[in-house]
């Protein structure tokens, strides 16, 4: 390959719009395999498309930083995206108004139980404090998990690494597990995912009913703020069980 090809290329992968076009790329492609997947768990798009935005950093030598001057024009479309989960949940407002205490008590299990396994399995096996009040908040959306994390002594950046690794790992298991449970009522697998899984997951049941969807955007939205509320007060609670 010629210098001046070499060149040419170098200057694309600093320019702003590299990192808007690498991740649209990557996610397209990761859209038409999991297409041609059949929707297999382990095809997930955002799954398939963070391996191959990273190979391509690794492999051309791209800065993090470099990539998400462009990577941060798409991050502006998270409010207006979150925003329009209003309309689904309008639609869904009648199931969600006779449902209202059993989804409350289970917002306040799922959120309770998010955190105190993430304090006491940190603490079992040895982990770091910074790592484990960085876990603390990885349940929820991401904004949210790096303001909670730096709140209570974590940090942010590993906060918001737990964020995405958990969110992945929700939209992956998630169908295959509530199969195996036999659990496919929607408002059950909407709202659990959304609580286990934040925004992630959320997109991931959207793809299987827009019922699903709905849930899953409400126990997102309540978890966050459930968290961001309860944290620090369940974390004074469990260090003095612990010591």
């Amino acid at each position: 390959m010629s210098a001046s090809v070499l060149d040419a290329l170098s200057a694309v992968s600093r320019g702003p719009l590299f990192g808007l076009f690498l991740t649209l790329l990557a996610y397209r492609v990761a859209l038409w395999l999991n297409r041609r997947c059949h929707g297999h768990p382990l095809s997930n798009p955002v799954l398939v498309g963070c391996v191959l935005v990273g190979a391509v950093l690794l492999a051309g030598g791209v800065r993090v930083d470099t990539y998400m001057e462009g990577g941060r024009l798409l991050m502006l479309l998270l409010g207006p995206a979150t925003v329009a989960l209003a309309v689904p949940l309008y639609h869904q407002f009648a199931r969600l108004r006779r449902s209202a205490v059993a989804l409350t008590l289970a917002l306040l299990a799922g959120s309770l139980i998010g955190i105190a396994s993430s304090v006491l399995l940190g603490r079992l096996f040895g982990l770091s404090e910074t790592l484990v009040l960085s876990l603390v908040p990885r349940s929820v959306t991401t904004p949210i998990a790096m303001g909670v994390a730096e709140a209570i002594g974590g940090d942010p950046t590993l906060a918001a690494a737990f964020v995405i690794v958990s969110g992945i790992l929700g939209a992956v298991l998630v169908r295959p597990l509530f199969t195996r449970l036999g659990l496919m009522d929607e408002r059950v697998l909407g709202f659990a995912t959304g609580v286990a899984a934040h925004g992630i997951g959320t997109a991931r049941v959207f793809q299987i009913s827009q019922g699903a969807g709905a849930f899953a955007a409400l126990a997102m939205g309540l978890n966050g703020l459930m968290t961001a509320l309860i944290a620090p007060l369940l974390l004074r609670l469990l260090t003095r069980f612990w010591h």
